[in-house]
């Protein structure tokens, strides 16, 4: 059942909810499951006052099929920490490990091809290129792989249907409202089938019904194809839907739930 459906199917008298029929227990998995591991990560910039620590000495650890919620206040490293696990910048020390290979081990040429095939990513602001339409853009990171058009346009469609989207597909980013454009944005993260998908306030554009029904989908991923999420969000309702919470303060991740 995708965003664009029904929120429950009844049975006789009884109408399931669809969380419940996803996810009615969490999800068990055994630490050989690991898919990332991220072991004493720091990141720091200079500035006129001296050195700014953003990240101090964070370890984690996200297992294949498992949603990961980071939480904490504005300013805390929480989207620093997105970019070192997916690679968009190197840490200033410490390392990151994808099933087993450390990526900071790679060149800028590897690393970029890193992010194309193994990681979806998916802003808070869409960053859509507004040239092209809701179906080009989610086509992109197969086309960017060498793949045709024909080979790739199939798939895009598929995942706009998905995420209800279907009749967008020819529409512009500026046609489409906030909400679209993120919906957009999640088909084009998932557009080459990646094991890690890193999203940034995901439902911070969203109003509350097309929120929870994103959540729905981001938790049926998980399950249906082994797909990890690692989402920063203020949003409760989707931090309680997470197999773990994890909280950053001034740049430490300092407990779990």
């Amino acid at each position: 059942m995708s965003v664009g459906e029904r929120e429950y199917e009844g049975k006789g008298e009884e109408a399931i909810p669809l969380a419940e029929r996803i996810s009615p227990h969490p999800l068990a998995l055994s630490p050989s499951d690991t898919l990332l591991q991220a072991e004493g990560l720091s990141k720091s910039y200079p500035t006129a006052a001296g050195t700014l620590d953003v990240l101090r000495d964070v370890s984690m650890s996200v297992r294949a099929g498992e949603v990961v919620a980071i939480v904490g206040e504005s300013g805390t490293g929480k989207s620093t920490l997105l970019h070192l696990l997916g690679a968009l910048d190197r840490p200033t020390t410490g390392t990151v490990c994808y099933d087993g290979m450390d990526i900071f081990a790679k060149d800028d040429e590897a690393l970029a091809d890193f992010r194309n095939r193994s990681v979806g990513f998916v802003f808070q602001f869409h960053h859509l290129l507004p040239e092209f339409s809701a179906l080009e853009n989610v086509a992109m990171p197969s086309l960017i792989q060498g793949r045709s058009v024909s080979q790739s346009e199939p798939r895009a469609k598929e995942l706009l249907a998905m995420l209800g989207l279907a009749d967008r597909a020819d529409h512009r980013p500026a046609q489409l409202s906030g909400g679209e454009q993120q919906r957009v944005a999640v088909a084009r993260a998932l557009m080459n089938e990646p094991k890690l998908v890193l999203a940034d306030e995901p439902t911070g554009n969203l109003d509350t019904h097309t929120a929870e029904l994103l959540h729905d989908e981001i938790v049926r991923l998980a399950r249906e194809r082994t797909q990890a999420f690692v989402i920063v969000t203020h949003n409760p309702a989707l931090a309680d839907r997470a197999d773990r919470v994890l909280h950053l303060r001034e740049g430490r991740l300092t407990d779990e739930g």
